[in-house]
C-alpha cells in the first residue's frame, strides 16, 4: 500500500485522483486546499489529515518523512495550472514521486529545471495524458500507425464547453496563471494529436480571445483545423434547460471519432500505469506543452485561409 498526499483537494479534478488512489488500494494520508469545502474526502479517506496552510502541510509531510516507514511514495498535484512547477519542486524535495494533473507547467522552459531536479533526487514526475489510453483513440494510433507513411490526414478538432462568468473570475480566466484556453481545456488534446501524428511543422493561430481560440495545426501526418470555446453561443444547437452545454467532435479525413464516452476510469487507468512504473513522464507531454506556448505567443493572423468552420461563420 503506497502513502499519497494531495494538493488542490477541493478542485474540480481531484474526485478522480481520490477515487484511483483508492481504486488501486492504497490510502490518502494527507490533503491541502486553501478552501475548506472538502467534504467529497470522507467518501474516500476519512482518517486522512487535511491543512489549508502549506506551511503546516509542509511540515507534516517532513515529520512523517523523518518517522522509518511513515514517509509518503506520491504527492499528487491538483492545484491551478501556476503552480504545478513549484508543488512538482515540492514533492520531488521530500522525496516522493509526482503524479501532476495536466498541463504539467504553463511555461514549457520549466520541464528542463524539474528534469534536472528528477534526476539528483531520483524521483520521477508522471503526467496525466488520459485520452491516451482512451480505447477508441488507442485504435485510432493504431490505425495511422498502419496507414501509409506519406498519407496525410484532414482533422477537425471542436471543443465547446459552456463556462459561466465566475471562470474569468477565478484563476483560470487570468492567462499569466492558466495559460489560456488553449492550454486550460485543449493541452490534452494537442498531446493526442502530435502522439499520433507526428510533430510540428506549422501552428497558425486565427483566434486567441479569452473565451475561444482557433488555428491551423500542420502535423507530420495530419493538417489540423481546431476550434475551442467557452461561450455556449458558439454551439451548434440550441442550450437547453438541464441539458449538458458541451459539444465535442474529432473528424479524421471526414469520419467521427467517438469518445465522448469512457472517461470516468480514465485516471485509475493512468494510476495503474503509474504504479507499475510505466506512467507519462516529462519527455512525453513537453511537445504539447510547446504548442499551447506557440499559440499563447504567436501573432493572431485573423479569420483565413486554412481554418475551421465555427471561425468562418463569425467572420
Amino acid at each position: 500500500m503506497k502513502k499519497f498526499a494531495l494538493i488542490g483537494v477541493g478542485g474540480y479534478i481531484a474526485p478522480r485522483h481520490l477515487r484511483a488512489i483508492k481504486d488501486t488500494g492504497n490510502v490518502l494520508v494527507a490533503a491541502l486546499d486553501k478552501h475548506d469545502s472538502v467534504g467529497i474526502i470522507d467518501s474516500y479517506f476519512p482518517d486522512a489529515d487535511f491543512f489549508t496552510e502549506f506551511e503546516r502541510f509542509d511540515r507534516h509531510l517532513e515529520k512523517l518523512r523523518r518517522k522509518d516507514g511513515h514517509a509518503v511514495d506520491y504527492v499528487t498535484i491538483c492545484s491551478p495550472n501556476y503552480l504545478h512547477d513549484a508543488h512538482v519542486r515540492f514533492g520531488l524535495r521530500i522525496g516522493a514521486d509526482v503524479i501532476c494533473e495536466k498541463p504539467l507547467v504553463v511555461n514549457p522552459w520549466n520541464v528542463t529545471s524539474l528534469t534536472e531536479i528528477a534526476n539528483e533526487v531520483g524521483r520521477k514526475v508522471n503526467t496525466i495524458l488520459q485520452l491516451r489510453l482512451h480505447p477508441s483513440i488507442v485504435a485510432l494510433k493504431e490505425k495511422i500507425d498502419n496507414s501509409p507513411d506519406d498519407k496525410i490526414h484532414e482533422i477537425d478538432l471542436t471543443y465547446i464547453t459552456s463556462r459561466g462568468n465566475w471562470y474569468m473570475r477565478s484563476w483560470k480566466g487570468d492567462i499569466s496563471k492558466s495559460g489560456g484556453v488553449a492550454t486550460n481545456i485543449g493541452v490534452h488534446f494537442f498531446d493526442m494529436l502530435s502522439w499520433i501524428f507526428g510533430s510540428v511543422k506549422q501552428n497558425v493561430v486565427h483566434v486567441r480571445e479569452s473565451r475561444k481560440a482557433g488555428g491551423f495545426l500542420e502535423l507530420e501526418k495530419a493538417k489540423v483545423k481546431w476550434f475551442l470555446s467557452l461561450d455556449r453561443n458558439d454551439l451548434p444547437f440550441k442550450p437547453e434547460p438541464d441539458k449538458p452545454m458541451t459539444y465535442r467532435s474529432i473528424t479524421v479525413d471526414g469520419e467521427e471519432i467517438e469518445f465522448s464516452g469512457g472517461f470516468t476510469d480514465l485516471h485509475t487507468e493512468s494510476y495503474k500505469r503509474i504504479l507499475a512504473g510505466d506512467g507519462f513522464g516529462m519527455d512525453d507531454v513537453a511537445p504539447s506543452l510547446e504548442i499551447v506556448s506557440h499559440i499563447r505567443n504567436a501573432e493572431v493572423v485573423g479569420v483565413k485561409g486554412e481554418c475551421h468552420n465555427f471561425m468562418k461563420k463569425d467572420k
